[in-house]
């Protein structure tokens, strides 16, 4: 899984993500924790639209993202703006840095786009490894409920500008994954170009996710409804946790 041809579209398509109203949410989740300032992880940074936004806010920002094209389009954003964060190509379970961080973030379920369990708690022993003790670590994910009834096998259909893409899901209720594969039309002199993606995200059960946290040595302080602090409900298609390291 590159990402890099997803790369090219990513922005277009999540063009209704408000990213501006999503990191003032986050960054009262932190502040929750006490946590207003200092050194944060941006895990799956992809293009780097959070990264800058927490930047704004007053973060040192780290921005790990494991595909080269979404970083080079971070990269690209960052000069043509005029901001600065570091920005490394590793994969999140995988995560190595230089010093501990104070606090991390992880949205638009990139967790589900780990490959497994064992993935998923490797990545949350990697950010307590390189987390100060007090800090705070606060990311979402699809629910089994979107896998099973949004996504499910279910084709959509957009039409950013310039670009015609198609998103086709096969559910596996299984092992709550889906299966989702895109594929991109482009016209450039009344010629179109195909490009396609696919990748796999898993969705698990809130508790599961809460124990390998606290395996972890973290301590969840809420499980919320997506851009709430209201208490998750069993239709939300997203979940949000907030965990502090012990």
């Amino acid at each position: 899984m590159s990402y890099d041809d997803f790369s090219r579209y990513y922005d277009l398509l999540t063009d209704n993500v408000e990213y501006k109203k999503r990191a003032d949410y986050f960054c009262r989740l932190l502040s929750m924790c006490g946590i207003n300032e200092g050194i944060l992880l941006d895990l799956g940074c992809g293009t780097g639209s959070m990264s800058f936004e927490m930047a704004d806010r007053g973060f040192d920002v780290i921005g790990v993202d494991s595909s080269i094209g979404m970083l080079s389009a971070a990269q690209q954003k960052m000069f043509e703006n005029g901001k600065h964060i570091l920005l490394l190509n590793q994969k999140m379970q995988e995560i190595d840095l230089y010093g501990t961080v104070d606090c991390a973030v992880c949205v638009l379920d990139g967790i589900n786009h780990l490959e497994d369990c064992d993935e998923v708690r490797k990545t949350f022993e990697k950010v307590s490894l390189f987390m100060n003790k007090g800090g705070a670590f606060a990311f979402d994910v699809n629910t089994i409920h979107k896998h099973k009834n949004i996504l499910a096998d279910n084709a959509f259909v957009f039409e950013p500008e310039g670009v015609f893409c198609v998103w086709q899901n096969s559910c596996n209720p299984s092992d709550n994954s889906v299966e989702i594969s895109l594929d991109f039309f482009e016209e450039e002199d009344g010629v179109y170009y195909r490009a396609c993606e696919s990748f796999t995200e898993k969705a698990y059960e809130l508790d599961e996710i809460k124990k390998w946290l606290e395996e972890s040595g973290f301590e969840v302080v809420g499980i919320y409804d997506d851009m709430t602090t209201e208490n998750v409900k069993p239709h939300s298609e997203r979940a949000v946790f907030l965990a502090r390291k012990k």
